[in-house]
């Protein structure tokens, strides 16, 4: 079992853990693709929370008995910790919602929107970190513009109009980006930990991330 632990769910458990997100969804619940993204922004920040400060943040409902709470538990456990092994062999690939399609002979179309919204959670759970560092290093910015422009064309972030809509090849382009992104992201900020001064420059900083609309709801 300890050598299968951070061996990510297969495409059965996946499922498992989705009808089990559905199922117990509110209105601004993550489901799989979100909960994806969340988790994968507190892997690669700057200071990865334990547990018991991310849990409440997916789960929202008391399980039915102790041994769904232990599958769902194991499950959302072997999601988070294969991130990290996932990105340093170069098989991390974001979990992203499949958007209804009339045309059943159609290739199947996919929305970075729900992995967008809990990247974007992720960061909110370290704001002051996150926005103190991304006010004063445009590298970091320029590291996460894929995932900005998807979460822009998206609707997840509101848009001051200074960004025009993806075309089908760019925003499959910026898809093909997020494991990149990500990586290189992670990699940031291991070279570029934390310092004490971070926290005072946020203050003067302000937010530099686009502001976040709530609410929405999307097809996944």
């Amino acid at each position: 079992m300890a050598d299968d632990w951070h061996v990510s769910p297969d495409d059965s458990e996946l499922e498992e853990l989705d009808r089990f997100l559905r199922a117990h969804a509110g209105d601004e619940d993550m489901l799989l693709d979100g909960v994806h993204g969340f988790l994968t922004a507190l892997a690669i920040g700057p200071a990865p929370p334990k547990p018991e400060e991310w849990l409440p943040e997916i789960l929202h409902e008391p399980f039915a008995d102790s041994e769904e709470g232990e599958r769902v538990l194991t499950l959302l456990a072997r999601l988070n910790d294969a991130i990290t092994p996932e990105l340093e062999t170069g098989s991390y690939e974001p979990i992203l919602g499949e958007l209804d399609n009339d045309d059943e002979q159609a290739p199947p179309e996919f929305t970075a929107r729900g992995w967008c919204e809990g990247f974007s959670r992720g960061i909110d759970l370290r704001a002051p970190s996150w926005e103190g560092r991304l006010g004063h290093d445009a590298q970091l910015m320029e590291m996460l513009s894929p995932i900005i422009a998807l979460a822009i064309d998206d609707g997840v972030f509101e848009s001051d109009g200074d960004f025009a809509p993806l075309g089908e090849d760019d925003y499959d382009e910026c898809l093909a980006q997020i494991p990149t992104a990500v990586g290189a992201v992670a990699e940031y900020w291991r070279a570029h930990p934390l310092e004490e001064g971070d926290f005072s420059r946020n203050r003067e900083a302000g937010a530099a991330m686009p502001p976040r609309r709530r609410g929405g709801r999307w097809v996944h």
